[in-house]
C-alpha cells in the first residue's frame, strides 16, 4: 500500500530519476511538466547523438564541476557514471564508450532510451501530467498548475522541483521558478549562460571569409585558471572551435566557458588563449618560422613550413597587428599562444544549460530548501555547471536520485 505521495515538478532527467527512485520505494509519485509531453530537452540533446556520461577516471571526472565539485561528488557517490550506464542496460540500451571518451547509447539516440523509461514509470504507477505549469503555492501550501482546464490545486506530503535552468525556453527550460523561489526567501544565484557561444569584433574580411570554418586540432585555455602552483599549460585542452560571423562555439569554447564568463564579469573582456599547433613545440615551431622564406609571403611561408593555412592562418592574421606579424619571434610565439580577445557571450536562450540558480547555502544535505522544508530541488535548477561531454547529464541523473532519497529520508 502506497501511503505518502510526493509530486515531482519537471520532467527532464532529473525530474524522472527522481520519480523513478521514489515509485520503487512504493511511493505515489505524480509527475507535473508545462511540455506537452516530457523530456524534449533531453531528445534534442540527443538528436546528433546522445552524450549520456563519460568514462574518463573518476578524479577527472569530478574536477569538471570545478568549485562544486564536493557538491556535486555527494549525488556521484550514489549514482555516478558507471551506474548511469548499467542503469541504461537495465532498460535495454547498451553503451559504448567513443575514442574521446565519451559514453553514447549504440543507437546513438536519446528516444529509445526515453520510450523505454517512461514504460518502465507507468508500469511502476508514476502518473504524468503534461501542460501544467507550476505557478507556486496558494495561501493553504497548496501546489498551484496553470492548466489547460484552468487552474488546479494539489496537495502532496512532500514536493521535489527539476525545472531545469534558463535555456531553451521553447522545450520549457525558461526560468519561470526563479521569482517565485526568491519571494519564499530562497537564495537564488542568478542564471547566466553557460556551455554558449562568445562574441569577438571581427573585421568585415574575416567574417566574409571564415564564418562557418572550423578550427581542428587546435588546444585552448583562458589565463589565470591554472591551480596555484600548477605549469602554465595546465588548463589547455584540446578540440575543435567554430568561427561565427560574431565570435566562437564549439566543444573547446563550451569546456572553458566558466573561466571566459568569470573573466568577462571581472575585466569586461576575456582573452582565449588557442594553440594552433598543439602537435608541435614551441622550439619546432620557432624554428620553421625562422627558416629563410625568400621571396615568399607570409602566409605562403607558414604553409609550407607549417602546414598552417585557411582559417587557422586567418585567425593568426586577425588577431595580431602589422608589427607583431612581420616579426619571426612574436609569430612564431603568437602560433602557440595565441590572444583572441572575446568581449561578451551569446544570449542565454540560445546556451545549452545555464549555470546559477539554488545556492547550496539555500538547502540541507538531502536537497531540501530551509525556506521551505518538505520541497526538494534537483538538476540543472541548483547552482552548479558543468561543460558538455556527458557530465551535465550524469549529475542531473544523480542528483534527481539524491533528491528523492532525501526526500524519503524526510518522510521517514
Amino acid at each position: 500500500m502506497r501511503s505518502n505521495s510526493i509530486a515531482v515538478i519537471g520532467g527532464g532527467p532529473a525530474g524522472l530519476m527522481a520519480a523513478e527512485t521514489l515509485a520503487a520505494a512504493n511511493v505515489r509519485v505524480d509527475l507535473y511538466d508545462a511540455m506537452p509531453s516530457v523530456g524534449r530537452k533531453f531528445l534534442l540533446a540527443g538528436r546528433g547523438g546522445l552524450n549520456l556520461t563519460h568514462g574518463e577516471p573518476q578524479p577527472a571526472f569530478l574536477s569538471r564541476y570545478r568549485e562544486h565539485a564536493p557538491w556535486v561528488a555527494s549525488w556521484l557517490a550514489d549514482f555516478g557514471p558507471q551506474a548511469l550506464r548499467d542503469w541504461a542496460q537495465g532498460l535495454g540500451v547498451d553503451t559504448f564508450v567513443g575514442t574521446s571518451g565519451r559514453v553514447f547509447p549504440a543507437t546513438m539516440k536519446a528516444a529509445p532510451l526515453l520510450r523505454a523509461w517512461l514504460h518502465r514509470l507507468r508500469g511502476q504507477g508514476v502518473r504524468i501530467h503534461a501542460r501544467h505549469r507550476w505557478t507556486g503555492w496558494d495561501e493553504s501550501g497548496q501546489l498551484r498548475f496553470s492548466t489547460p482546464a484552468g487552474e488546479a490545486r494539489v496537495g502532496a506530503d512532500a514536493v521535489i522541483l527539476a525545472l531545469g535552468g534558463g535555456s531553451w525556453s521553447r522545450l520549457g527550460s525558461d526560468g519561470a521558478w526563479v521569482p517565485i523561489l526568491a519571494e519564499k526567501g530562497v537564495d537564488v544565484a542568478p542564471l547566466r549562460p553557460a556551455n554558449c557561444g562568445f562574441l569577438a569584433d571581427w573585421s568585415a574580411h574575416f567574417q566574409e571569409r571564415y564564418a562557418g570554418e572550423p578550427l581542428k586540432s587546435v588546444a585552448a585555455g583562458v589565463p589565470g585558471t591554472a591551480p596555484p602552483g600548477t605549469d602554465t599549460n595546465a588548463p589547455f585542452q584540446r578540440g575543435e572551435i567554430m568561427l561565427t560571423r560574431d565570435g566562437l562555439e564549439g566543444g573547446l569554447v563550451y569546456a572553458l566557458s566558466s573561466g571566459l564568463r568569470e573573466a568577462l564579469d571581472q575585466a569586461g573582456q576575456a582573452v582565449l588563449t588557442i594553440d594552433l599547433l598543439p602537435d608541435r613545440d614551441a622550439g619546432w615551431v620557432a624554428g620553421q618560422v625562422l627558416y629563410p622564406r625568400g621571396a615568399k609571403s607570409w602566409s605562403s611561408h607558414l604553409r609550407s613550413r607549417l602546414n598552417l593555412h585557411g582559417a587557422k592562418a586567418g585567425l593568426l592574421r586577425e588577431c595580431l597587428g602589422r608589427e607583431d606579424y612581420a616579426d619571426p619571434a612574436r609569430l612564431a610565439a603568437a602560433i602557440k599562444r595565441l590572444p583572441v580577445r572575446l568581449t561578451g557571450m551569446r544570449p542565454m536562450d540560445e546556451a545549452i544549460s545555464t549555470a546559477g540558480g539554488v545556492r547550496p547555502q539555500a538547502m540541507d544535505e538531502r536537497l531540501m530548501l530551509l525556506a521551505r522544508p518538505g520541497v526538494f530541488c534537483a538538476g540543472e535548477m541548483l547552482d552548479w555547471d558543468a561543460p558538455t561531454g556527458g557530465y551535465l547529464l550524469t549529475a542531473c541523473f544523480a542528483g534527481g536520485r539524491a533528491a528523492a532519497k532525501g526526500a524519503l529520508a524526510w518522510l521517514n
